[in-house]
């Protein structure tokens, strides 16, 4: 349809979203990492392909690629090339129209408006019409996706979504620093006080009933009070272990709104450039 390149900065599980939108809507896609992703929704982030070698996420392939040929020859395969590129300069390699960071930092991490004709970010910690043209909130609840061209995203409060009345107790943090070792995996029943890893030698305990939802990956060296693991109190629910999440769908789908927009709209198009006669968002 359109076959113009993307470059999205991170590859995890609400990138993934936005990723897999673009990709089916007909954009040539290139994702940037780091060298080691920390995901914890490990099943549906694209950027497990630095590990894996390639992963494949509701029909979509994204594969490992090293050097520029090989970014090359996974597009002409259709699929989706991730490169371990964590200062962007696959950027001034490409010269994409449109650039998203979509790496949820809560700060930016170098992203500016002139990288590319549509600079687009992802949550808190970017300006549009100064950092960016546009930013997407990421927030849950009535503006979740909403396209923001003047302004910022609210900011984070740190608590996650609310599931069946479980929010903080859902998400459970590392008790030190040191290598985490899984003992149960993304999928499985877990039920309060189950042991699901070791951070060394300090045992990890499961903090509700219900669905291990995401894990970050065995063998992590992490930080102490690192995000490790997310639990799903709908024990039914294991599907979606393994399917791009509904807050992922909308940002995504914001995403591709502002693309549009910014595309056709004749007086804040990629000439444009944070023109500030123009509404707040959209």
């Amino acid at each position: 349809m359109f076959n113009e390149l993307v470059i999205v900065r991170g590859g995890g599980d609400i990138a993934s979203g936005t990723i897999q939108k673009l990709h089916r809507s007909g954009f040539k896609v290139l994702i940037l990492e780091v060298s080691t992703p920390t995901s914890i929704r490990r099943t549906v982030c694209f950027s497990e392909a630095i590990y894996e070698g390639q992963i494949t996420i509701e029909g979509i392939t994204s594969i490992y690629a090293c050097n520029v040929k090989e970014v090359k020859k996974a597009w002409l395969e259709n699929k989706i090339p991730v490169v371990v590129d964590p200062n962007g300069l696959y950027i001034d390699v490409f010269k994409p129209q449109i650039v998203v960071d979509a790496i949820l930092a809560k700060k930016n991490l170098g992203t500016t408006m002139d990288m590319a004709d549509i600079t687009i970010a992802l949550g808190p910690g970017f300006e549009a019409g100064k950092d960016v043209h546009a930013v997407i909130e990421t927030m849950r609840g009535h503006n979740l996706g909403r396209v923001i061209l003047e302004g910022c995203a609210k900011k984070n409060t740190g608590v996650p979504g609310n599931i069946m009345g479980y929010s903080k107790e859902r998400v459970i943090y590392s008790p030190c620093a040191g290598i985490i070792r899984n003992v149960r995996n993304i999928g499985d029943i877990v039920e309060v006080n189950d042991i699901i890893a070791y951070v060394d030698d300090m045992e990890v305990k499961a903090s509700i009933n219900g669905l291990l939802r995401g894990i970050i990956r065995n063998g992590s060296n992490i930080t102490a009070k690192f995000k490790i693991a997310d639990i799903d109190p709908r024990a039914t629910e294991k599907e979606n272990c393994y399917t791009i999440s509904d807050k992922a769908r909308s940002i995504g789908g914001g995403v591709l709104e502002a693309i549009l927009y910014l595309k056709n709209n004749k007086n804040y198009g990629v000439c444009g450039y944070g023109r500030k006669d123009i509404k707040r968002s959209i």
